[in-house]
């Protein structure tokens, strides 16, 4: 009785009378209700599944260079996505076209007014519903006919699965921090930079984030969840006599402003950078390399999020563009078997550090999830959305994307564990044993990485490129460490995890926001330093222009 008294109250209303003092929610779902109950109907190809999400963001940006406030901005939007599907649950119009190029990841942000005015929104989702209903059944009937000419895909598996209905209302906290006490501080850390002329450009911005998602879907799921974000960039660049161009950052992330560094703190991160910049600017340039290296803990997790991370994404199992690594893998070994990986949304914080990958709920109203991906070596699983893939027919919540977006897998928290740990000391005793075993006078350390690409497709090299900012060349013969430039790690996936041979037991996160076909999320990753037995360095391209010619107006004339 009690099942049919739920499935009753669904087909009439999706929601109910909760949410009362939410004007946007309950616009949201009034219309939401309004336009499935006539869309549900339309022939041939009804609607079987409606969301709607709106991100509403507000933005403060302070920056300072030299001492003087050089942005002092603030910004506030509301985006909307409108997602819908048309017939079933097995075949629908999000079903993946072979015969051209997808351009179908990307459209403009829809804005949607500020103010709660409820009639000015319903205005909105009709005319945005109507559209994207009318897309799909055209989109559908392209998928059609292709299936009638173009061979069965490897994975038949269904284009989206159910979720359970989830209610959820967080609360909606405020950016709260002294906006001058802060530029004061600016100014003064900023400052610092002027003592050294042969630091190009520089600047120390403060960013502070609020975003609150609002979400309805016919599967009856209604979530606002908030998030308050702090953070703090330190950022220099320079230029080698050759021409090269050099910069390094320095990151900072909390969610509360009482937790953002002190001045003096500050004033140390500051120091240390230039300190590694200056050091950076008159290192020798490294050669072409292949041997063994370590890469300290930060730098390890921006490593694996490139070279392993995106290729367990759960569409890139399915799609025939896909070169599919890992997907025939599965309770394989993959990389040592001391070695596990999983992916955690719902971890607030390691330590006593805060995580810019957790979240609550993903996009498109999937509780976020712990999940295995590689256990002892063996691959277990994969990140999924509520696109199926073989032998995962549901989502385990890493269903994300920006605003203007398609919702595909996306890494959240990526945990990469070890159990052959030792301390960093003894890691870097092994890394020389290893250098002298394979007849290397030196090994290298990546201190610092900013990033890199991966190439997934099919059509492409299955090969990855990460941009190392810090590496140090470590003697076998006790000369001291050395700080190189001029490096680019490259390699492919299988080969590169094969190399791992030891761990350290220092872990440390990454925080930080990654692109792909969803557009730009927050991410984070938590890493112990390993040591590799092969490692390959390319030449970084560099530029041909001189330094200044014209001594900066702070550097006695020449």
């Amino acid at each position: 009785m009690k099942k049919a008294l739920v499935h009753f109250i669904f087909i009439v209303s999706i929601f109910g009378t909760g949410f009362a003092d939410n004007v946007l929610l309950n616009t949201m779902g009034d219309e939401l209700n309004r336009s499935y109950r006539v869309l549900s109907k339309q022939k041939p190809y009804p609607l079987y599944f409606l969301q709607y999400e709106i991100n509403d963001e507000n933005q403060i940006i302070i920056s300072a260079t030299l001492g003087s406030i050089t942005n002092d901005s603030e910004s506030r939007h509301r985006y909307l996505d409108v997602d819908v599907r048309i017939d079933s649950y097995k075949l629908d119009n999000t079903h993946e076209i072979r015969g051209a190029e997808d351009f179908d990841w990307w459209s403009s942000p829809i804005e949607v007014p500020i103010d709660n005015n409820p009639e000015a929104l319903r205005l909105i989702l009709w005319s945005e519903t109507d559209k994207n209903f009318k897309s799909a059944q055209e989109r559908y009937i392209k998928i059609l006919n292709e299936r009638q000419v173009k061979v069965l895909e490897s994975d038949t598996s269904p284009d989206f699965s159910t979720a359970p209905k989830i209610i959820y209302t967080g609360s909606i906290d405020t950016i709260s921090f002294d906006r001058e006490q802060w530029k004061s501080r600016l100014r003064r850390l900023s400052n610092v930079f002027k003592d050294y002329p042969w630091i190009y450009n520089s600047r120390i911005t403060l960013r502070a984030n609020s975003l609150t998602k609002y979400l309805v879907n016919t599967d009856g799921t209604k979530i606002l969840q908030n998030k308050i974000s702090y953070s703090i960039n330190i950022y220099a660049e320079t230029m080698a006599d050759d021409g090269m161009e050099l910069y390094l950052s320095y990151p900072v992330f909390v969610k509360d402003a009482k937790a953002l560094p002190d001045e003096e703190i500050l004033k140390s991160y500051t120091d240390s950078l230039i300190q590694n910049l200056y050091a950076l600017r008159n290192a020798p340039m490294v050669e072409p390399y292949s041997g063994p290296a370590i890469l300290v803990n930060r730098a390890c997790g921006v490593f694996f999020h490139e070279i392993f991370g995106h290729r367990i994404e759960g569409h890139r199992q399915k799609s025939e563009f896909e070169g599919q690594t890992f997907t025939k893998k599965l309770n394989e070994r993959i990389m040592p078997d001391f070695i596990s990986v999983y992916d955690d949304p719902t971890m607030e914080r390691f330590g006593n550090r805060d995580l810019n990958g957790h979240y609550l709920f993903d996009d498109e109203g999937v509780r976020a999830q712990k999940t295995t991906i590689v256990e002892n070596g063996i691959l277990k699983g994969f990140l999924m959305s509520r696109s199926p893939i073989a032998h995962f027919p549901f989502s385990n919540g890493h269903g994300r994307r920006q605003y203007g977006r398609k919702v595909v897998a996306r890494q959240g928290i990526l945990y990469i564990k070890s159990n052959n740990e030792v301390p960093y000391d003894e890691l870097r005793n092994a890394l020389i044993i290893e250098c002298k075993r394979q007849n290397k006078p030196y090994g290298l350390v990546f201190y610092d990485i900013s990033g890199g690409f991966t190439t997934t497709g099919r059509e492409g090299p299955q090969t990855f490129k990460v941009i190392p900012l810090l590496v140090k060349r470590v003697y076998v013969d006790g000369r001291p460490d050395e700080v190189v430039r001029g490096v680019d790690i490259v390699g492919t996936p299988l080969l590169s995890l094969s190399k791992i041979i030891l761990t350290g037991n220092d872990y440390d996160i990454f925080n930080g926001t990654c692109g792909a076909e969803s557009g730009w999320v927050p991410v984070s990753a938590i890493a112990p330093s390993i040591l590799v037995s092969e490692i390959e360095v390319e030449k970084k391209a560099k530029g041909q222009d001189r330094p200044p010619i014209l001594p900066a107006p702070a550097e006695p004339s020449r």
